[in-house]
């Protein structure tokens, strides 16, 4: 919903990752307040939409939750034009995910050049499963933020989200925060 006086812009955002890491989980706890431990593979993209207040303005994030990526599947460039940032997002329990991860991130800044984007570590309520290395997180440290979630429990869902939207308004609003 807009607010008088505050400007809403729109933003394309991709949601990119292996496969079962939870894309999809995340767009519906984000944007549904809703989690289903039901599998649900997405063919191509599946789009939602939902408004984001960063206080003196709005961004209406449009979110494409494309299908994951493996060895067999590569990711269709021509579902990142026009993004304005990404989440790319790792299953803290399966390190393979990380280096899927790095390899999309260069996929997608060779496509599209360098726009925001947020390191999302999901399944953090499986902390005690994870497998992931510091030292491989830290060479994704290019992102403008690394954020653990849980699309089960919500933890860092929505922080993930608005720290992607800030980042994107500063790139269209230089010198705010």
């Amino acid at each position: 919903m807009t607010r008088p006086g505050c400007p809403m812009i729109q933003q394309k955002v991709c949601l990119i990752g292996g496969f079962a890491v939870g894309k999809t989980s995340l767009v519906s706890r984000f944007v549904h307040s809703i989690f289903s431990d039901k599998y649900h593979t997405t063919v191509g993209v599946k789009i939602d939409k939902k408004p984001v207040d960063l206080g003196d303005r709005q961004v209406e994030l449009v979110l494409w939750d494309i299908y994951g990526q493996d060895e067999y599947q590569a990711l269709r460039v021509s579902y990142l034009r026009g993004a304005a940032g990404y989440l790319l997002v790792v299953d803290g329990t399966r390190p393979a995910t990380l280096d899927t991860a790095s390899e999309l991130s260069e996929q997608v800044r060779h496509a599209i050049g360098r726009v925001p984007f947020v390191l999302v570590l999901n399944k953090s309520d499986l902390t005690s499963e994870w497998r992931l290395e510091e030292a491989a997180v830290l060479k994704l440290a290019a992102a403008d933020a690394v954020v653990r979630t849980s699309a089960k429990t919500g933890g860092g869902v929505e922080d993930a989200f608005a720290k992607l939207a800030r980042a994107m308004s500063r790139q269209v609003h230089p010198g705010r925060p």
